[in-house]
């Protein structure tokens, strides 16, 4: 069993606070995607107007998806948050995919790819050459030419930092919790600041419909869910706080309050700094701008303004990876506990009491994925299979509704049933206009998530032998 009879999982201990579960689900949500997809959005939104107002549905419907994460969160506050509510909805198969999908792919790839952003936000305070520290060409069957194999400088940084955040998440959630709360303080005081100055400072620009509003004339709902993909890879990261809900002090409470104010917060910061964007540049500069948030701190700032939002940035992603090892080793955790991986990633660290053996099995592997490169390649199929297990997730709070109408919820969703459909139907749009725009990465996302179930039928087959064993020895005793 994953819990005891007090409902708190055995060897974890409660140490998160209502600051820091808040800190988490705004840590986990803002990351590098608000400096940088903007511009992305404007392109297929066509005008000021439409871009805020995208924010603000992407920031409604994440709103909406937290009630039902708070609901969930409240009634089954467990290590594993989705794989613990996917499984008591709608069956052990489903939770196990998601945690598949979470632990291989999701946690690792992320978290290279923020170690290794973070390093190229440090090169640019620390202007260095690229120094090639090893180099080799490996063969490859059916390919004419080798694997270029190469490990730079900034690699073995990258993998430095990793190893630094897994320390740091080994030796306590208590201690975890305060460095978390350290760095998303850090974090959204930088980016008010950078909101308060551009809005004080920076003149109103034209916010008219540019030309590239045509894009949106042929389909207005393709061309809004097309804008809405950005946004909903900025929002990413609002779900995360279930994962260590065992370990979350007063979870009944403190899991709602912190989910619903954490979503609030970072809504409220995206549109504002959106804001910022159009008072100090133009609709048509913030389309065709690579970097936004530098060109417009550039604007009124000058370098040196863009060497302290370089600065934001970089704590912005240092508390994004932190959260990461805070939350994706508890998901692993929760799975090797019921059997359903191997059992090292069980152990409890006896000292700390922190899943020290998910800790260095996502560490060792986010290592791994910096060091050969390959993190980019997995990092791309993330969105829709995030999305079709938020549409799973709502599916499955509705089930345990009505399966388990006698099962105790703290806190129920506000507006049920109809927040948890916009939330799901939400996630069948996204989903649905990603297939239609990336229709290869999907289907190889899609591929990657089954692909878990052989692994899910061994697992499942090797715990039920262990019961009926652990069963005949007893009945003979």
């Amino acid at each position: 069993m994953l819990t005891t009879e007090n409902g708190m999982a055995p060897g974890l201990k409660r140490g998160l606070g209502v600051w820091s579960a808040t800190a988490i689900v705004i840590g986990a949500t803002i990351g590098m995607s608000i400096f940088l997809v903007t511009s992305e959005v404007a392109r297929d939104a066509g005008s000021a107007q439409r871009v805020l107002l995208v924010w603000l549905v992407g920031g409604v419907v994440v709103l909406f998806g937290a009630f039902c994460y708070a609901e969930l969160g409240a009634a089954l506050p467990q290590a594993g948050g989705d794989y613990v509510y996917l499984s008591r909805g709608l069956g052990s198969l489903w939770g196990f995919l998601f945690g598949w999908m979470t632990v291989l792919i999701q946690k690792p790839a992320t978290s290279a790819v923020v170690a290794a952003g973070l390093m190229r936000f440090v090169r640019f305070l620390l202007p260095s050459t690229r120094v090639f520290v090893f180099t080799s060409q490996i063969p490859v069957p059916f390919r004419t030419q080798p694997y270029q194999f190469n490990v730079t400088e900034d690699q073995l940084w990258a993998a430095a930092l990793i190893i630094g955040v897994t320390a740091i998440n080994y030796f306590g959630v208590r201690t975890a919790g305060r460095v978390q709360i350290a760095l998303t303080g850090l974090k959204v005081a930088a980016v008010v600041i950078i909101i308060v100055f551009g809005l004080m400072f920076g003149e109103v620009k034209e916010t008219q419909v540019s030309p590239l509003s045509s894009a949106f004339a042929p389909g207005i709902i393709g061309a809004f869910l097309t804008a809405l993909v950005p946004v909903m890879l900025a929002y990413n990261g609002f779900s995360h706080l279930g994962a260590v809900g065992a370990e979350i002090v007063n979870p009944e409470k403190n899991i709602p309050r912190a989910a619903i104010l954490g979503v609030v917060l970072v809504v409220s910061l995206y549109v504002l700094m959106n804001i910022f964007y159009f008072r100090v540049i133009t609709f048509s500069q913030v389309a065709a701008s690579q970097h936004v948030a530098s060109d417009a701190v550039v604007r009124f700032a000058g370098e040196r303004g863009a060497r302290w939002l370089t600065t934001a940035m970089i704590v912005s992603a240092l508390g994004t990876l932190h959260v990461g090892f805070l939350t994706g080793p508890r998901i692993l955790y929760a799975m090797a506990a019921n059997g359903q991986f191997f059992g090292f990633a069980k152990r409890i660290q006896p000292s700390y009491r922190t899943p020290s053996g998910a800790l260095l099995f996502q560490g060792s592997l986010s290592v791994l994925l910096v060091l050969t490169g390959t993190f980019q390649d997995l990092y791309s199929l993330e969105i829709f299979a995030i999305w079709t297990f938020f549409l799973l997730t709502a599916v499955a709070l509705i089930r345990l509704r009505i399966k388990e109408p006698e099962l105790i919820r703290p806190y129920r969703a506000w507006g049920y049933p109809w927040t948890p459909l916009v939330f799901a139907g939400a996630a069948v749009a996204l989903t649905t206009n990603l297939w239609l725009l990336r229709p290869v990465r999907s289907s190889i996302g899609l591929g990657v998530i089954l692909l878990g179930v052989p692994f899910f039928r061994y697992w499942h087959k090797r715990a039920a032998d262990s019961a009926k064993d652990a069963h005949a020895g007893s009945a003979s005793d």
